[in-house]
């Protein structure tokens, strides 16, 4: 997850590695349960790319898999922690130091993405650029799934964006079809304990 869920009041991190300074609130030691029964149905297949992966807890559940797995992010400290969790774990993922906004620059293409907490981090300008980001990386039928802070969530949450039904539809109206959009939750390790999501599967069309 690249953004925490700050609380009121809460002054925005100064750089990604500030981050991960202390651990943070959704780096909860395993991946989140809706991704576990996601990558447990099959889901997830082919080249898989993990946008905002932080400590790598979702690119290596696709790398157990057996799934070629890269996990990107702006935190070198949690991408440090990512590549000791591979070499612990013995699987083999890639984590790349990159920006994803600018995911073109990768000249690559995945057959899967997966989101948890990136999505509700960008503005509409960020979030366009990200978007249009994935459209050129993800192959036609590719599917991507976002995890993400839902307007259902009370309060206010500092840099945050929480996201709307009719933002999901905004970013995604060019190019993709919007398979879902379902309740679901982040698993958090501060009070209450997870936080109100979306689900958000879409396909490249």
């Amino acid at each position: 997850m690249a953004a925490s869920p700050h609380g009121p009041g809460t002054a925005a991190p100064r750089s990604p590695d500030d981050l991960y300074a202390t651990p943070p609130p959704w780096d909860i030691g395993r991946p989140q349960p809706v991704f576990a029964a996601l990558a447990a149905s099959g889901a997830f297949r082919g080249r898989v790319l993990d946008a905002g992966c932080g400590t790598g807890e979702h690119t290596l559940l696709a790398a157990r898999l057996g799934l070629d797995a890269t996990g990107i992010d702006l935190a070198a400290r949690a991408l440090r922690t990512a590549r000791d969790k591979a070499r612990e774990r013995g699987h083999t993922a890639r984590f790349l130091l990159h920006d994803a906004r600018e995911l073109a620059v990768l000249a690559e293409e995945f057959d899967t993405v997966l989101d948890c907490g990136l999505f509700h981090a960008f503005g509409d300008e960020d979030r366009a650029a990200y978007v249009d980001g994935l459209r050129t990386l993800l192959r036609p039928s590719g599917r991507c799934f976002i995890l993400c802070i839902s307007d259902r969530e009370p309060g206010a949450w500092g840099p945050l964006h929480k996201v709307s039904r009719a933002r999901v539809e905004a970013a995604f109206a060019d190019g993709w079809q919007i398979d879902s959009v379902e309740p679901s939750a982040i698993d958090i390790t501060a009070d209450p304990g997870h936080v109100e999501a979306w689900l958000i599967t879409v396909t490249r069309t």
